[in-house]
């Protein structure tokens, strides 16, 4: 009873967290992917371009690209507009401008396993082949599977001028001319020495610097030291981390997905032989 109180109080203050269903003006632009595909990076790069009198670090990310949900709803109401915010939700039809980012679900799934390693949600030796089964399954976050968070915004919105598409491996492979892609949709004058500074202090490295320094304190509170929140940051890792049967599963549940995306099967014959059984029983 007191709880459902308090809880009562602070949304009538504007001081509890709305989650999804936070008030969404027509000039917001939200940065949206699935957990663990580069959204945090690319946030960085951002906030480089839209604060250059500031230096982005993990202390003052949230006020300068704040997350739609971390914040309360007088938090919300106090950023300036208009808001770029960052975002995993599966589709919303609120979201009027969307910077959209895709990453391989192999790599997808091998980060997001290492994340609940740090998180303490699971130990060191949990069976990634479960992890990878409760992944597909769309049990491991709560915003849907990896396939059904990225349909979700493809279906709808792929067409649209007001939605920019991201690959993760492309703003690796060149890092400058995706973030000059993103000015343009942006609407924002940049000098080619703005974006190239904003390459430098957002690289791997210096994300992994910032994470070891005070300003991080409450993204690394409460988890483990020695695994990193910024980890490898390249491509193709999970070759030597998942085993053939993952991979066929991931493959079996969003091959044509993947593909369509630009992503190369591994195992295209024993997606294929599955399908083929598929047909046969049906």
């Amino acid at each position: 009873m007191i709880k459902r109180l308090v809880n009562a109080t602070k949304r009538a203050l504007g001081k509890s967290n709305p989650g999804r269903y936070f008030q969404v003006f027509d000039d917001d632009v939200f940065i949206v992917s699935f957990p663990k595909s580069g959204n945090t990076w690319t946030r960085f790069l951002i906030a480089h371009l839209i604060h250059p009198e500031e230096t982005p670090n993990f202390g003052n990310i949230d006020r300068l690209v704040p997350e739609s949900e971390g914040l309360t709803t007088n938090q919300l109401a106090a950023v300036p507009r208009p808001r770029v915010m960052k975002s995993h939700q599966y589709f919303d039809a609120r979201y009027r401008k969307v910077i959209y980012i895709v990453r391989d679900p192999r790599d997808v799934v091998v980060s997001q396993f290492h994340f609940f390693r740090k998180r303490r949600r699971i130990d060191d030796n949990y069976p990634i082949e479960k992890f990878v089964r409760s992944f597909v399954a769309g049990e491991t976050c709560d915003y849907s599977s990896w396939g059904g968070n990225v349909a979700s915004w493809l279906v709808t919105r792929q067409n649209s001028n007001d939605f920019l598409l991201l690959r993760y491996e492309d703003m690796l492979a060149r890092t400058e001319v995706e973030l000059n892609r993103v000015a343009s949709f942006l609407g924002l004058e940049v000098t080619p020495e703005l974006v190239a500074q904003a390459v430098e202090r957002s690289s791997a490295d210096q994300m992994r610097k910032l994470e070891g320094g005070s300003s991080a304190a409450l993204v690394t509170k409460n988890s483990r030291q020695d695994i990193p929140f910024v980890r490898s940051a390249h491509v193709g890792g999970w070759r030597k981390t998942l085993p053939e049967a993952a991979v066929v599963e991931l493959e079996d549940a969003w091959g044509d997905l993947m593909v369509y995306l630009g992503y190369e099967l591994q195992y295209p014959e024993k997606r294929a032989a599955v399908d083929a059984r598929f047909t046969e029983t049906n």
